[in-house]
């Protein structure tokens, strides 16, 4: 018997499952053509007016080729991310008849959308400062470019592959896998040893959020169905749907309610894993435009100046630098090592000098020559990941060093680490186009090939609530979880509580899928960073 009829033959009638059988009209298929040629002009227009602004002489167009081949493929990984994590949110209503697929697919976009434009960026940075130092301090030359092709093709094909087999993958497992694959192979390519190719400190931190969310999803919902079958007495919640007809007004309120909050938390974390991507590509093909946030007042450039020089005279106490000590050597080292060396604080002191009596000349962003700006720029990248690199080691200060070290720490995240309006808005779009386009098989995983009954409306709201809280949490932690695999997790704690039954099939895929994500897709990406390096 196979899972669908085993679904079917344990479950409601089968007049209960939705009709998932429709096919994308021709006037559907126009329109998504036309929203994708429509989001990257709008990209083209605003990356022109972009370069336009900051004054940039343009001699050769093409580094706009590879700019403009980069960010497609970026966004083709958003697209393919559309597929897999945004499908999840819809499930639950779809299953439920709370909403028609179409009608539920256009509000999920609706909210992703939502989730992308109002994200504070946290995300999309902490994966970034997975990456190598050395490679994000290369970000302009062939090896940057490298880095990024070979993130973007490694995520991508994972993605496609489990997707295809109808797999709730997670995007971001995958993402986290190319990048620590680049890393590694980046490290043995320079003679060292792979292990000094990551930033494990903060590789651990993703690994925890991705390893406990499924747990969190599975126990968490569970409980909450338990609780719920206590305290609301109401035996209609815990019932199949009747044919094809909607739940009760409050109950399908509260389903819709649950999955608008699962689509706009989706959208507020997976969506920054593109931004991340997009402004890397975008710092290493126009680092005049891109590399330092022009919109900081010129009116603060003297406060961050002399913040700089404080801070860097009262590091300077405590050791003096060798004379033959190059500050950015030091603290490249002390990046790749961890190891809190007498001499780290004297580097970054120097560095931070050096960055104040910069901005104090030039007394903007924008004033800043163009020969200057990527140096810059990251200056103050490794001045930051050097502050909080000290605060992980534990480093001592006197409290007003720490305060200080603190507050220049924000004020270079805010140079360096800033998001365009724009970048958003095509991010959000890549999103939802892809949940449009690809969201059946995904669905019809969640919705008939965990649990051996169909879902019931308090089993669906259970999940989609656990969810979006998890989701909540991860996101105001700038961590990445995966939306795929806390909602499918949370399904099938819902179905185990409520004595449903689990399809064991189906179940040990995902977590074959869960397993393998990560050392395949480190493999892929390890081997096309080595081949993209040489071409």
């Amino acid at each position: 018997m196979s899972e669908n009829q085993t679904w079917h033959a344990a479950s409601s009638p089968a007049s209960a499952r939705p009709d998932l059988s429709s096919k994308h009209s021709k006037k559907t298929a126009l329109a998504v053509i036309v929203l994708m040629a429509g989001g990257l002009i709008f990209a083209g227009v605003n990356l022109f007016a972009d370069v336009e602004e900051s004054g940039q002489v343009v001699t050769s167009y093409f580094p706009f080729v590879l700019l403009g081949l980069a960010l497609v493929i970026a966004l083709a990984f958003e697209f393919v991310n559309g597929f897999h994590d945004t499908a999840n949110a819809v499930a639950t209503v779809i299953y439920t008849h709370s909403l028609p697929p179409a009608a539920a697919i256009l509000w999920c976009v609706r909210c992703n959308f939502s989730g992308v434009l109002r994200s504070c960026g946290a995300v999309a940075f902490g994966i970034i400062s997975l990456l190598p130092m050395e490679l994000m301090l290369q970000a302009s030359s062939g090896n940057g470019f490298a880095m990024i092709y070979a993130l973007l093709f490694s995520a991508i094909a994972w993605n496609l592959g489990t997707w295809y087999l109808g797999l709730p993958s997670s995007s971001s497992h995958t993402l986290i896998g190319s990048i620590i694959g680049v890393g590694v192979a980046n490290a043995i390519n320079n003679g060292r040893s792979g292990m000094e190719g990551v930033n494990w400190d903060q590789a651990l931190n993703v690994a925890y959020a991705l390893l406990f969310s499924p747990l969190i999803g599975f126990v968490s919902a569970a409980l909450l169905l338990l609780a719920m079958k206590k305290w609301l007495r109401n035996r209609q919640l815990y019932s199949a749907p009747q044919g094809k007809q909607p739940p009760p007004a409050g109950i399908r309120a509260l389903l819709i309610l649950t999955c608008t909050g699962v689509s706009f938390a989706h959208g507020s974390n997976d969506g920054q894993k593109g931004m991340g991507l997009i402004m890397l590509i975008l710092v290493g093909a126009m680092p005049i435009a891109y590399a330092l946030n022009r919109s900081v007042p010129p009116e603060q450039i003297p406060r961050v100046a002399a913040l700089a020089q404080i801070t860097s005279q009262q590091l300077m106490e405590r050791h003096a630098l060798p004379p033959q000590a190059a500050p950015r050597e030091v603290l490249m080292q002390f990046m790749r090592s961890g190891d809190d060396t007498p001499q780290v604080a004297p580097a970054l002191g120097a560095l931070l000098d050096k960055i104040g009596r910069q901005i104090r000349q030039y007394g903007s962003m924008e004033n800043i020559p163009a020969q200057l700006v990527a140096n810059t720029r990251n200056d103050m990248y490794l001045a930051a990941e050097s502050i909080k690199q000290l605060k992980a080691a534990k480093a001592q200060f006197p409290a007003d060093t720490q305060n200080n070290l603190n507050a220049m720490k924000s004020e270079l995240d805010n140079a360096t680490r800033f998001i365009p309006l724009w970048v958003k808005v095509v991010v959000a779009l890549a999103l939802g186009l892809g949940t449009m386009v690809g969201w059946r098989r995904i669905v019809i995983t969640v919705g008939e090939r965990i649990g051996k009954t169909h879902l019931s409306y308090a089993q669906g709201a259970s999940a989609e609530l656990v969810t979006v809280a998890t989701i909540g949490a991860a996101d105001a932690f700038g961590l990445p979880v995966s939306t795929t695999h806390v909602l499918s997790s949370g399904v099938a704690g819902t179905m185990a509580a409520n004595r449903s039954g689990l399809q064991m099939a189906t179940l040990r895929n995902l977590v074959i899928a869960w397993v393998l994500t990560l050392p395949v897709s480190i493999l892929i990406s390890a081997l096309l960073f080595t081949l993209f390096i040489h071409l």
